[in-house]
């Protein structure tokens, strides 16, 4: 698109950089005009530092701000920019954050890993009941169970909605912790002796509900993906784990070799003998799951 765009548009120098004017009488939209052009300076690293804002490009490319959401619209869903409500976009790395499958990981380190700060904000943390929750785990329903809610910042910016379930009686030292900036696994280690040893994943893409929009920063254009996660100690359910995470920031990976081939299952919850992860009953009707099993040391 963006060099197809750029043979109809006139270029003019502005500050050592091209830049294009949008030709009016053109065919192509001038969102499109716009959105090529835009893309080719991204592609000369001009926004490296800094992504001007809706006003800045209407001003420079003289239309209107209309225009420019349609353009940043196509951007954003493109995965080429970030853009947050109240933020300045910023141009998106090829994939900000990668987390394997078929392994056992902490999104904690994932995040530190590619080099952003990790930071939580955490909205809820106590004992109450979750006869659902409590039914993945294999436990009572009526049995108290420890929640944690944290929203995850990765460099300063919602990244994922995090939730977690385990039986009170095992995890109810961790109702002092600060999660702010730790590893819930390593806390879960050092206050409880218990270490998971393996699990199972199911992940989904999900359409969230208007409050999870708010906290995670979603427009409507943008994805997320809902990873279930049902952890072991051994032999034995201990957790039970909700995310939700943003789309354009976050991405899996599989590794595969000749000899063992992949780790995953491409399934559909809708056909017989499909479950959620935990669940006991048949899956529900949805999208086509991916599911990841990790290996059991």
């Amino acid at each position: 698109m963006a060099r197809e765009t750029s043979e109809i548009l006139e270029r003019v120098p502005s500050g050592g950089v091209p830049r294009t004017v949008p030709d009016r009488s053109s065919p192509v939209p001038l969102w499109a005009q716009l959105h090529g052009d835009l893309l080719d300076r991204v592609e000369h690293g001009e926004f490296d530092d800094d992504f001007p804002g809706e006003l800045e490009l209407a001003a420079e490319y003289a239309v209107s701000r209309n225009t420019v959401r349609e353009a940043m619209r196509h951007l954003r869903s493109g995965g080429v920019v970030i853009a947050s409500r109240g933020r300045r976009p910023r141009v998106a790395s090829a994939t900000e954050i990668e987390q394997p499958l078929g392994a056992l990981y902490s999104l904690f380190a994932s995040v530190e890993a590619s080099g952003l700060e990790q930071r939580s904000v955490v909205r809820s943390l106590e004992v109450r009941n979750d006869p659902e929750a409590a039914d993945h785990l294999g436990i009572a329903p009526d049995r108290e169970l420890f929640y944690l809610e944290r929203l995850r910042l990765a460099g300063g910016e919602p990244l994922a909605l995090d939730r977690v379930w385990m039986a009170a009686d095992l995890a109810r030292p961790l109702l002092q912790a600060d999660f702010s900036h730790a590893a819930f696994y390593d806390l879960l280690a050092e206050r409880t002796g218990t270490r998971l040893t393996g699990g199972r994943e199911q992940i989904r893409a999900v359409v969230p509900d208007t409050e999870e929009r708010a906290l995670l920063r979603l427009d409507r254009t943008l994805a997320a993906l809902s990873i279930d996660r049902l952890g072991f100690a051994r032999d034995r359910p201990v957790e039970w784990r909700r995310t939700l995470v943003r789309g354009d920031r976050f991405s899996a990976v599989a590794d595969f070799s000749a000899r063992s081939g992949y780790r995953i299952d491409v399934t559909d919850p809708t056909a017989p003998g499909v479950r959620p992860v935990g669940a006991s009953g048949p899956g529900p009707g949805g999208a086509p799951s991916l599911l990841a099993r990790s290996r059991r040391p």
